[in-house]
């Protein structure tokens, strides 16, 4: 079913090759004074296949070009989907099917995202989550479905070679957080979904 396209309102949701993950794009109404994007429409985005209830709305702003963000995930019971979007510069956005019983474990999906395109990515519960920025001064903004949880809180290492992740960058030249450098590789996760 990859490809496979559903509409509603403003909002068009494109299946991947991995089920469960979305390429999403809205419309976006132009006139001489610019862009207005509507975002979020609970009616619209669940009749794509994505619903919330969403309660809680993060942003980051990455300087450097290579900075890598993730991987990251929750565990239940405060297992996260995430609506991510860029608001300026430049990602390639990835999610990596965690979901043991999946056929499709370990494997990714990878998009472009950027102001300029507006696409948006839905990463749904059972998968981990990250991006690599692509201009300075990126903005990412993300709405997830459950609070963040330390508790909870998980990642997986960008580079794992199991992975086969193209991040378009040297792993070695990567601006990381101490935490995500010292995440587990696939192999040493344990028990996640």
């Amino acid at each position: 079913m990859t490809g496979t396209v559903r509409s509603a309102g403003n909002v068009t949701a494109r299946e991947l090759a991995i089920e469960g993950p979305l390429l999403i794009s809205v419309r976006r109404f132009a006139d001489p004074r610019g862009v207005f994007i509507e975002t979020w429409n609970a009616r619209d985005f669940a009749a794509v296949g994505i619903e919330g209830p969403f309660v809680q709305d993060n942003q980051s702003l990455s300087v450097h070009v290579g900075t890598v963000r993730g991987l990251h995930f929750q565990i239940p019971p405060e297992a996260q989907g995430k609506l991510v979007r860029v608001l300026r510069g430049r990602i390639l956005d990835v999610a990596v099917d965690l979901r043991r019983a999946s056929p499709t474990f370990g494997q990714h999906v990878a998009e472009e995202l950027s102001a300029e395109n507006g696409l948006m990515l839905w990463v749904p519960a059972g998968f981990a989550h990250g991006f690599v920025t692509r201009d300075p001064d990126t903005e990412v903004a993300y709405k997830v479905t459950a609070l963040y949880a330390p508790a909870c809180d998980r990642g997986l290492a960008f580079a794992d070679p199991a992975l086969g992740i193209d991040w378009g960058i040297d792993p070695a030249s990567a601006i990381l957080s101490d935490k995500d450098g010292k995440l587990p590789k696939l192999a040493d996760l344990g028990e996640t979904f």
